[in-house]
């Protein structure tokens, strides 16, 4: 494949090599970064993006190759000599002060300073001078907690160019964002390319990456695949570079929304006019037996929210909620699991994984917990369970006495996801399973879950991408404003279609119930 090679790199990275005990993390990749860019770095969970990075930003040291930063080679043994080379970092979780107003955490670390110390009138005015330059007009005396996590976002890549760094790393920055935040965030990525800023954008939507990025470099088990320009690499050309084969996620699918669900029953859970104020209106939904049932909605439209109370974690105050025909109080997650209900939360770091603890402790917790701490498991019962969903998930690698915080996102979601089917569970909720993770990883999640459900498993199904609840379930409550609008049937209804009954509030022709 042919690149442009007319602007001279400002990151050069040759022949990059890192091991791990038992894992060559990287061999001898090969990173090309030139001013004015935005080059995403594209690769399955496990590919080697994050360790180049962390090769780049000082975190880890490299066992062979050199880094090269405007012409001089460079030996970072630091995350602060990368900042000294004009390298910055903004990570997927915003790591700011949310105590702090906006100006202070624009400005930490580089506060104007005088007689008397630190000059707060200066501090602010300062980072409004910066934030200007972004073209963003805030209120630097406001608490960054009060703002979204966009607009956190967009404050800490001001705080990186209070640095004058040449080179951005934005580290999937879209994760949690709407389309309209996107939006915003892409207007300043485009603003800090123009100025002749290096760009290395890593996400896992594939349609952010063609929207934004001019290059693209794709990594495969720690080795380079190819660097390409946007234009000379289609979108099916390219999960193949990552994956290593032709892959097709919607036909290993075809047919899921189709499958016919017997709901003359009694359901598996049916909630009556489940709410709470000010977090959801009261609403009602039933799951039946083999059902995917998605909840679609924008961000803030009340989708976690209802799941919540659905399982207790939140309290309901309105509402009645009955799991195979009986009545139950859902006052706390053990009456939902004590009822085959499982729960998934969308934050697997906080509500999740175990980061210390290895892959095996994490995936028989469940079954332990439900058990009961005085009858513990033997040896023989734990390698059982773990060596079943190892294989039937496909978790990478297949070593389950390595700490779970080691692997990547895609794999930490697998094991959760084994942690809660080790459980036999009647019902499980999926709060963003694919967030984050690499269309390999999404796509075996999403055949499992569509074969769990084949078998008789009830799911409830939430993800930001609405194609995703289309193409995987077989009914859609619809949120917006933390109330439901009402139902869709999946198989009725496309893309458009969908963005269009959220925006109008469910006033369309469609046929949909409330």
């Amino acid at each position: 494949m042919t690149v442009d090679t007319d602007v001279r790199p400002l990151v050069s990275m040759r022949g990059i090599t890192i091991a791990f005990p038992g894992v060559l993390a990287l061999d001898g990749v090969d990173f090309f970064l030139r001013p004015g860019e935005v080059h995403s770095l594209m690769g399955e969970n496990g590919a080697g993006k994050s360790t180049l990075i962390k090769a780049l930003t000082g975190v880890y040291a490299i066992d062979a190759g050199t880094i090269e930063v405007a012409d001089e080679e460079r030996d970072f043994a630091s995350t602060a000599d990368a900042q000294a080379a004009g390298i910055s970092t903004v990570y997927q979780e915003v790591n700011l002060c949310a105590n702090l107003s906006v100006g202070e955490n624009v400005m930490l670390g580089h506060e104007p300073r005088g007689f008397a110390g630190i000059s707060w009138n200066a501090v602010h005015r300062e980072a409004a001078r910066h934030l200007a330059s972004l073209g963003l007009d805030l209120d630097t005396r406001s608490p960054l907690a009060s703002h979204s996590i966009a607009i956190q976002q967009l404050v800490a890549i001001s705080r990186a160019m209070v640095l004058d760094a040449k080179v951005l790393i934005l580290d999937e920055p879209t994760s949690s964002l709407d389309r309209g935040e996107v939006e915003q965030l892409f207007a300043v990525i485009r603003s800090l390319r123009d100025r002749g800023v290096a760009i290395l954008f890593v996400s896992h939507f594939l349609e952010q990456v063609y929207e934004i990025s001019d290059r693209i470099t794709v990594l495969r088990n720690g080795a380079l695949i190819g660097e390409y320009l946007v234009e000379d690499l289609p979108r099916e050309a390219l999960v193949t570079a990552m994956i290593g084969r032709e892959l097709d996620e919607l036909s290993a699918l075809s047919g899921a929304a189709e499958r016919a669900i017997d709901r003359t029953g009694t359901p598996v859970l049916s909630a009556e006019g489940v709410g709470r104020k000010g977090v959801l209106e009261p609403a009602d939904l039933d799951v039946f037996e083999g059902e995917v049932v998605g909840i679609a909605g924008l961000l803030g439209s009340g989708r976690t929210e209802m799941v919540r109370l659905l399982y207790g974690a939140d309290k309901a105050d309105a509402g009645q909620i009955s799991v195979g025909g009986e009545r139950a109080k859902m006052h706390a997650p053990r009456h939902a699991i004590d009822r085959g209900i499982a729960f998934s939360s969308e934050n697997r770091r906080a509500e999740g994984v175990v980061a210390e603890l290895s892959v095996a402790e994490n995936m028989i917790l469940g079954v332990q917990a439900q058990r009961g701490w005085m009858r513990r498991l033997s040896k023989a019962e734990q390698d059982a369970i773990v060596a079943e969903y190892m294989e039937a998930l496909g978790v990478r690698p297949a070593d389950p006495t390595v700490p779970i915080g080691t692997l990547s996102g895609g794999n930490q979601q697998k094991v959760l996801l084994a942690r809660w089917l080790a459980m036999q569970p009647r019902l499980l909720i999926l709060d963003e399973p694919t967030r984050g993770i690499d269309v390999g990883a999404k796509a075996d999640i999403q055949r499992k879950v569509a074969q769990l459900a084949a078998e008789g498993l009830s799911v409830v199904f939430i993800s930001s991408e609405l194609e995703e609840v289309l193409r995987i379930t077989q009914r859609l409550a619809v949120l917006r404003d933390r109330r439901k609008i009402g139902e869709l049937d999946p198989t009725e209804v496309d893309l458009d279609g969908l963005v269009d009954y959220i925006a109008n509030a469910g006033h369309t022709e469609r046929s949909a119930t409330r």
